[in-house]
């Protein structure tokens, strides 16, 4: 089995989410839309082949509807189809998750004339991360795939392989951006990756867990609690889904007030 999390640049039209869940097949297991960010994020696992099937058709699909012209959100993003990570849910199984991220990005450009970067480990050996291309994408980073410019109505795209992670938010009243900035700027660290916005009379703190298994979100909220000064954690929220035993790490009378259940695990969505 093999997931994969696209990150589409449309999170409030629901005909179209609709249409996109559709095209996603039986691969689909979970979808969240976020109408600030005006994003979605679609999880899919199947094996090799039928993952492959519904990547390509969520895709097309999303090509045919979307315009990057036409986009608001306050999520960083740089393409409708923004960024495209295949997962290995086992560690040993990493060389094929590469081959699906590869064979999709030369599909990906070919088909739709659009910039493609790689992110992960490498052809080389070399490793790249998504921050860095973010960071550094048609300025000092050219694409691996497809032309040197965006595409007018598409964008670009970054294709990713890698292992397990936890994307998971922390929604907290009573700061102000800069704060939430600075709290975000303190937890980060190899294993976590965060961000802050400003959405409504919140900030949300937005966290990538890296490596979930040795910090996973009861560290991080107790972090994000302790550098609060006046405000209060309103809530957690997962994205997508999260491994059982990343779970069951946490302490289960905790499950609630960090965002978390049985029924968001990957394995439950699997049975």
């Amino acid at each position: 089995m093999f997931e994969c999390v696209v990150n589409v640049s449309e999170g409030r039209r629901l005909d179209v989410l609709d249409a996109l869940s559709y095209a996603s097949g039986p691969s689909l297991r979970d979808r969240h839309a976020d109408v600030t960010h005006n994003r979605s994020v679609f999880t899919l696992i199947h094996n090799r082949d039928e993952l492959r099937r519904g990547v390509v058709s969520l895709i097309v699909s999303a090509m045919d509807r979307l315009d990057l012209r036409q986009h608001e959100g306050v999520h960083p993003r740089f393409g409708v189809v923004d960024v495209v990570p295949f997962v290995a849910l086992e560690e040993s199984r990493m060389d094929e998750a590469r081959s699906l991220r590869d064979e999709t990005a030369a599909w990906m450009s070919h088909s739709f004339d659009v910039p493609v970067f790689l992110y992960g480990e490498l052809r080389d050996g070399s490793f790249r991360t998504l921050p860095e291309v973010r960071r550094e994408a048609f300025r000092t980073l050219a694409p691996d795939m497809g032309p040197r410019v965006p595409h007018a109505l598409h964008g670009a795209s970054a294709l990713g392989a890698r292992g397990v992670l936890v994307a998971w938010n922390l929604w907290v009243s009573g700061i102000s951006l800069e704060e939430g900035r600075e709290i975000a700027k303190s937890i980060r660290q190899a294993e976590v990756r965060a961000l802050a916005f400003q959405i409504g009379d919140y900030v949300q703190i937005s966290c990538n867990l890296i490596d979930p298994t040795r910090i996973g979100p009861s560290f991080v909220y107790d972090r994000v609690l302790g550098l609060i000064k006046d405000g209060v954690i309103d809530h957690a929220e997962l994205i997508g889904l999260i491994p059982e035993a990343v779970l069951r790490a946490e302490d289960s009378t905790r499950w609630e007030q960090l965002g978390l259940s049985l029924e968001r695990t990957i394995e439950a969505r699997l049975s």
